[in-house]
């Protein structure tokens, strides 16, 4: 059976340069193109193709966010198509994820393609590229250093909100999740993890109130002290969160000391 493709470039001519060189290839069909990472996440839900071949550096979106953001049941095998970004390329170097440096060339498109009919006919490799994906996306933030974060994309049913960070009150994880609470108490699960986000977010307007708690500062209205040193803050929109004994030293030190 042919291989089952979706590209996603933002930049046309790019896109149709790949598209090309793809059909190119007897045994490959294209099933769909995306011009940017939302529509990318539709397009992947909706076709389930076997590989996307996902441009990083989409705007708003970019080629991790979307792995972030698509169901992980249905999560195709992914190859990213990249610039030459010193840092993408040391991640996926590092955790064996598959890439094309544009401009991309056909022979280097073939062996992607080999690889993927590889890893699809072994259900054990298919998981671990996944893993891998995860592992480099957490590298790729850590090396490429902390630009503030602006939006964060979270999905909410069938469409993506671009959620201003100035909405959000408070995000707590659980697990390989994260819950983030805006000011008017809207609830959005995104898969990250929360030292990833904190690195991004600024740090004078956000404070880390335990393992697995961070706050927005201005919107902390009062601190209610605990038995053995700790304290409860509760936030603007209601929400009571509690706070570690060795995070408390900071609040009191940023928040309690005249």
């Amino acid at each position: 059976m042919a291989l089952r493709v979706v590209i996603a470039d933002d930049e046309r001519p790019a896109r149709a340069f790949l598209l090309a060189l793809v059909r190119d290839f007897d045994d490959v069909a294209v099933v769909g193109e995306a011009t940017d990472g939302a529509e990318a996440v539709a397009l992947i839900e909706r076709e389930r193709p076997d590989l996307a071949l996902l441009d990083l550096q989409m705007p708003e979106l970019d080629g991790l966010e979307v792995v972030r953001l698509l169901d992980k049941r249905h999560l195709p095998l992914v190859a990213f198509v990249t610039a030459h970004d010193e840092y993408a390329v040391r991640a996926f170097e590092l955790n064996a994820v598959d890439y094309l440096l544009k401009p991309v060339t056909r022979a280097r498109l073939a062996e992607t393609l080999t690889r993927a009919r590889e890893r699809l006919e072994r259900e054990d490799l298919r998981a671990e590229a996944a893993e891998r994906i995860a592992r480099a996306a957490e590298q790729y933030d850590e090396d490429r250093g902390s630009g503030r974060l602006e939006r964060v994309p979270v999905k909410k049913r069938e469409e993506i909100l671009l959620l201003p960070v100035e909405r959000i009150a408070s995000i707590e994880s659980e697990g390989e999740l994260l819950h983030i609470t805006t000011e008017t108490n809207e609830r959005h699960t995104i898969t990250r993890a929360l030292k990833d986000l904190e690195a991004r977010l600024d740090p004078e307007a956000f404070l880390r109130l335990s393992r697995g708690t961070i706050a927005r500062v201005a919107l902390i209205e009062s601190v209610s002290p605990m038995p053995g040193g700790t304290f409860v803050v509760t936030l603007s929109n209601g929400q009571k969160l509690s706070v570690s004994r060795q995070r408390s030293k900071v609040l009191r030190e940023r928040l309690l000391k005249l």
